[in-house]
């Protein structure tokens, strides 16, 4: 008997055996029916989790624990920042890439410098920034599920031939005098939905051009190259608008394209061969959402790098208010950006030696410090030279806690959903500092200068306390795919779209166990809930003491199928937790959603 107020789900099996196993003149047929009572399992909310021990009896779908691969415990060695440069696809790539990068800072000074000669107003100058930003908030996760889905090479060819085009067209219309103030503004958010489709899927192709022991240095590689470009780029554009006029620095934007296109359209990119059909635009964007609400590492590290980025954002926001007060002169501004790149590519090489010795909390606590420091001498000090030696570190700070968590991003997601997870990444650093720069530059117009810059200090100093509750992840297993368990056999094999799918998983435990086998089940509800499943539960026989059916439904068939792909090495450890209190091989069941009538 079912407890009061206890949910209870009663199975009824209806087995209807073959015509020929029967009396064909008597028109009956053999006919099982038998039911069963399951009642809602939960954890003793008193009770702890059982130590993590050996597991003596590990089941795995009935197959023995040797079939296993050898468990993994892989720490990621600091490797030489400059090794990854010995492959030749990846150097080639970050020369055009720095290339590119130049003419995407010198295309943004010579927007901004053009519109300042087309129109007067500052609503219309101001709306450069936003319409080169606009674009990333948009698109952002779109183009995450678009660079999971599709082959990321075409979509990186695809995304530079737009802007390549986008940028013919500012070089035509800025050379014939076509050029308005609404005109380069469309210009300007066209070249940036390039842009904004293509970055998720740039940063995910990282783990594919480097080994995984190279991952860190290439990443910090791909920042100095970045903040070298940022550095050469303005000084550059200035000098060529003084000499030969804008329309010179939007036609140099133009030949950047060309070096990137020409080497990732000459990369032989191993495309796997898909088994099952290709994830819907919707489906996709649902996984995305799902991967990270059931990865707690993901959420921490997404909350953390959302409120460092907030309140640095001040730096960028209010840097050229404090330029004009300490040198009144552009140039006093680009000296303070020429010495924070040159502090970032610093900041790189200096990365890869103090992750020899510290950990990553330690790393980010320190170059989160020293941001700190910067933000509030720009604050206090009112001397040029001061304020640039500050600049320095803070760019060295800014490379290293950025390359962090550029790094545990990628080496958070597993190849399927990689991009998508970078797209959400993405999507909160850009909100991040679109929506800092918005209230800090209210802040300072309201309160003034110095008093924004001090409040943004002290914040991102608080921020330290957050290692605390919120800790950074430090991945020591690989999201290699563990596709362990046995194809089901079937009278009728399912069309990819059949579903619903409810699968069960009936475990036979010792009913002292029943405690801690409930506890690490209910954290198996993680894994389960995070590479397909939209419902779960698991429940027990009120008939027969230690039976215990976990399940869960999938939306469909395929979808089944994906979840056996997005199993990974790291999991195994948490499979093993539960599958060692089982006494008998487990019973997997398939129930597919029954219909009136087939779809065709």
């Amino acid at each position: 008997m079912a407890l009061p107020n206890q949910k209870l789900i009663v199975l009824f099996v209806i087995v209807v055996a073959r015509p020929e196993l029967s009396h064909p003149q008597s028109g009956l047929y053999l006919v099982a029916f038998r039911h069963t009572h399951l009642c809602l399992a939960r954890p003793s909310r008193k009770s702890k989790p059982s130590a993590n021990g050996e597991s003596g009896a590990s089941l795995q779908l009935g197959i023995k624990s040797r079939m296993m691969p050898e468990r993994q415990n892989v720490h990621p060695n600091a490797a030489s920042p400059w090794r990854p440069l010995r492959i030749p696809l990846f150097r080639s790539l970050l020369i055009a890439d720095f290339a590119s990068d130049v003419g995407a800072f010198m295309q943004a000074v010579g927007a901004a410098w053009l519109m300042t000669s087309l129109s007067s107003s500052t609503l219309q100058i101001a709306l450069i920034q936003t319409a080169s930003a606009l674009p990333f908030f948009l698109l952002a996760l779109p183009a995450g599920s678009i660079g999971d889905i599709v082959d990321r090479r075409k979509l990186i060819l695809g995304t530079e031939f737009w802007m390549l085009a986008i940028a013919c067209l500012l070089v035509v219309a800025t050379f014939a005098h076509f050029i308005t103030p609404w005109v380069l503004l469309l210009l300007t958010f066209a070249l940036s939905i390039g842009d904004a489709l293509e970055s998720p899927a740039w940063r995910a192709i990282f783990p594919e051009l480097v080994p995984k022991q190279d991952l860190s240095p290439a990443i910090a590689l791909n920042g100095i190259e970045f903040n070298l470009a940022r550095a050469v780029g303005p000084a550059l554009a200035g000098l060529i608008i003084a000499f030969a006029g804008v329309g010179s620095v939007f036609l140099l934007n133009v030949l950047g394209f060309l070096g990137v296109i020409v080497v990732i359209a000459r990369w032989k990119r191993p495309v796997p061969k898909a088994t099952l059909p290709a994830e819907t635009f919707t489906g996709a964007t649902s996984a995305a959402f799902r991967y990270v609400r059931y990865s707690p590492g993901i959420q921490k590290l997404l909350l953390r790098s959302a409120c460092v980025i907030f309140f640095a954002s001040a730096f960028w926001a209010l840097l050229p208010a404090v330029a004009r007060i300490v040198s009144h002169s552009s140039l006093g501004y680009g000296m303070l950006l020429g010495l924070f790149g040159t502090g970032a590519v610093l900041g790189a090489l200096l990365l890869q030696r103090l992750r020899k010795t510290y950990s990553v909390e330690a790393v980010v606590a320190v170059a989160t410090a020293v941001f700190a420091c910067v933000l509030a001498a720009a604050a206090l000090l009112d001397r040029l030279w001061i304020l640039s030696l500050f600049s320095f570190c803070g760019g060295a700070a800014w490379t290293i806690f950025m390359s962090v968590f550029n790094t545990l991003i990628q080496r958070l997601a597993p190849d399927w959903v990689r991009a998508r997870v970078l797209a959400v990444y993405l999507f909160v650093f850009q909100g991040s500092m679109a929506l800092g720069s918005v209230l800090w530059g209210a802040l300072a117009e309201r309160a003034g200068l110095e008093k924004a810059l001090l409040a943004s200090a002290v914040g991102i100093a608080a921020c330290l306390l957050l290692r605390f509750r919120f800790s950074l992840p430090e991945p020591t297993t690989t999201l290699d795919v563990w596709n362990h368990w046995p194809k089901p056999s079937m009278f009728v094999e399912p069309q990819p779209d059949d579903g619903p799918v409810l699968v069960t998983v009936e475990y036979k435990i010792d009913p002292v166990e029943a405690t801690e086998f409930l506890e690490a089940i209910h954290k198996y509800q993680r894994i389960r809930r995070r590479d397909g499943a939209t419902r779960w539960g698991v429940y027990y026989d009120s008939e027969s003491p230690g039976i215990y059916v976990e399940t869960f439904l999938v939306d469909s068939w395929a979808e089944h199928e994906r979840q056996h792909d997005r199993f990974t090495v790291a999991d195994r450890t948490v499979e093993e937790q539960v599958f060692r209190f089982a006494r008998e091989p487990l019973r997997v069941r398939h129930f597919i959603y029954a219909r009136t009538s087939r779809r065709k």
